[in-house]
């Protein structure tokens, strides 16, 4: 049975929903902890320490536990450093879903996306950074999906005789933008995860409009 749009969008947005749920409810948690309302407020260094990025997982660090070299690359992104890394994120999730939505991408192939582009992230930040500390936070799907949203945007005006460069410009300005950022906070931004999670993101589009046909301008 195929799905209306309409049902197919609602599903999407409520994978939206649930991603941005399971990353409030664990910022919340260890918010808590902190303030001494629950638990313990080693929580969220735990949490880090089970959950976040380590490079040196691919390397010869010794995991907390067999599958956290591989659970790693998706727990990293439902973490975030506090309250206002987690609003930023979810903002930023807020925005980028729409465009997504508008094309007529349904709730599988979003999850697909999101997870593909969390993994793309982690394995970038894996092979490029030698930083001993910890990456967390949803920085690298969420760039992932600005990557399939611009790759869409790249095909459909391919298709139809637009121009490219307002797509390559505004892939630029948000180069320099991670620039930017990564210069403000002492070269502590995890620009490595950004690219990775684009690169997936951007793989991810040219995948999926190749099976569903040309993409819809909108």
């Amino acid at each position: 049975m195929v799905s209306s749009p309409l049902t197919a969008r609602k599903n999407a947005r409520l994978v939206l929903w649930a991603i941005a749920l399971i990353c409030c409810a664990i910022e919340a948690v260890l918010q808590a902890a902190d303030l001494g309302v629950i638990g313990s407020t080693r929580w969220r260094q735990l949490a880090w320490q089970y959950g976040a990025f380590w490079a040196g997982l691919l390397h010869d660090w010794q995991p907390n536990y067999a599958a956290q070299p591989i659970a790693m690359f998706l727990s990293y992104s439902v973490l975030h450093s506090g309250f206002w890394h987690l609003a930023g994120n979810m903002a930023a999730l807020a925005g980028l879903g729409s465009p997504l939505l508008a094309r007529g991408i349904g709730a599988r192939s979003l999850l697909g996306l999101w997870l593909l582009s969390a993994i793309g992230g982690g394995l970038a930040f894996g092979v490029l950074s030698a930083s001993p500390q910890p990456m967390i936070g949803a920085s690298g799907p969420l760039f992932g999906l600005v990557g399939a949203w611009k790759a869409l945007d790249w095909r459909a005006a391919r298709s139809t005789g637009a121009p490219l460069w307002p797509i390559a410009f505004w892939v630029l300005i948000l180069a320099l933008l991670n620039l930017v950022l990564w210069a403000v906070n002492g070269g502590s931004l995890a620009w490595q995860t950004h690219l990775g999670g684009f690169a997936a993101g951007w793989a991810w589009a040219l995948f999926h409009s190749r099976r569903r046909g040309p993409a819809p301008l909108c």
